[in-house]
């Protein structure tokens, strides 16, 4: 087992020796106040899951607050900052047999919670260009994501080391202990033993950049993790880009997760892969892509790595996932500046997944019409106000899931507090 702690010596010491190395950042520290902000996030935020069966429908809506404070480092070779958070969420409408836990926890008779708050913090030490951060924290990595796609994101406690001493490149560890899922107050409701990362990203050049991590959630999966993402640029306004991504998981003799996938929970493994093509020309972009799953049971996340932590093509509603799927993506992208209307963008996609083994004698398939709307003010007194619309459409064979359609609104407006 690797220490953060050493992995952070390490990275500072190498900056000394590395002709490679750039300006360091805590140099030109300014202070812990000159250099702090705060700010909050005004989240409006609508749910609404109708199941085309007798399922009960998940409909909700809430009001989230999301304050953040960053302290600036201190001078001198070693700097001390702070982060702090409060979340507050505010259930407008919602009721027993139709709320949405990933935004209000339940009471014991089942009835959402009216609101639910959190704060946490976290302390952080710069050296040169690597911070050590301790505390509650939003990781973002593709084995460790946090979750912010509802109304309230998602936490974790640990420790988290991130070394940018060589241009271009940047280097991640960490070991985190707990996990505060959305619409869950509680900081380690699921009781997470830990969770320990490694990996780092490295832009070749301006066109071409890689990535590696590993993972290991004890008692659940090891994770391997590799992306390759290269820019082909054939004009100022035209260019094709390239995005390959790859998970290797081994699943933990008796994991839990390998068994929801399809596992038989000895000795299972999973790989998947996704390779997408992009094509964009003035205000249009044209998506194809292809994802494929093989190994003893299908690519497993959210026990204790996120419930984001799926960097692969074909991750809407549904993450197209299960065991030996295969599918495909096309999907069409439209920036609106280019029509007058700057901020205004709109996305649809439809995938289809094949081949999916769920135990039964003929595979299974599944499919998604998902389609969304974003509009960022640009300019005046409400700048940045956003508003964002999505909705999917989704059906499969009876063995895979239920059919339904989801619709998602939200409205958000940053405060510059400080």
């Amino acid at each position: 087992m690797f220490n953060p702690k050493h992995v952070a010596i390490a990275c500072t010491l190498m900056s000394v020796g590395t002709p490679c190395a750039f300006a360091s950042d805590q140099s030109d520290a300014k202070g812990f106040i000159e250099d702090s902000d705060l700010k909050l996030l005004l989240r409006n935020a609508y749910f609404n899951r109708d199941y085309k069966n007798d399922t009960n429908d998940a409909k909700v809506w809430g009001q989230g607050f999301i304050g953040t404070f960053q302290s600036g480092f201190t001078q001198g070779t070693v700097g001390v900052g702070l982060d702090v958070y409060g979340l507050l969420g505010v259930k407008l409408d919602s009721g027993r047999g139709r709320n949405y836990t990933a935004f209000f926890d339940a009471d014991s008779d089942g009835h959402p919670v009216d609101d639910l708050s959190e704060a946490g913090a976290t302390l952080k030490l710069r050296f040169s260009n690597t911070v050590l951060r301790y505390g509650n924290q939003f990781p973002s990595m593709p084995v460790l994501a946090y979750d912010d796609s509802r109304l309230l994101p998602e936490a974790f406690t640990g420790t988290l080391v991130t070394s940018k001493e060589i241009e271009g490149l940047e280097l991640n560890a960490g070991r985190f202990t707990a996990d505060s899922p959305m619409g869950d107050p509680s900081r380690d409701p699921n009781h997470l033993k830990s969770i320990d990362v490694i990996g780092g990203s490295y832009s070749v050049t301006d066109a071409l950049s890689v990535a590696a991590y590993h993972s290991d959630v004890k008692d659940t999966y090891k994770k391997y993790y590799g992306n390759v993402n290269y820019t082909v640029p054939f004009s100022d306004s035209q260019a094709l880009n390239l995005d390959f991504n790859i998970y290797r998981t081994d699943y933990a003799n008796g994991s839990q997760a390998a068994l929801d996938f399809g596992g038989d929970g000895v000795n299972d493994t999973n790989t998947i892969w996704s390779l997408a093509a992009k094509y964009s020309v003035g205000a249009h972009a044209f998506i194809v892509a292809h994802q494929r799953n093989s190994g003893d049971a299908g690519y497993a996340y959210d026990y204790g790595d996120g419930g984001s932590a799926i960097y692969v093509a074909n991750s809407y509603y549904s993450d197209f996932n299960l065991k030996d799927e295969q599918s495909w993506q096309l999907s069409y992208e439209l920036d609106f500046a280019e029509f007058g209307v700057p901020g205004l963008a709109y996305k649809t996609a439809y995938v289809r997944g094949s081949n999916i083994d769920t135990g039964g004698e003929q595979d299974n398939t599944e499919r998604e019409f998902f389609n969304q709307v974003k509009y960022v003010v640009q300019e005046g007194s409400l700048k940045d106000l956003s508003f964002k619309l999505r909705n999917s459409i989704y059906r499969a064979d009876r063995d895979v899931g239920p059919n339904l359609n989801e619709v998602r609104a939200f409205i958000e407006y940053p405060l510059d507090i400080l």
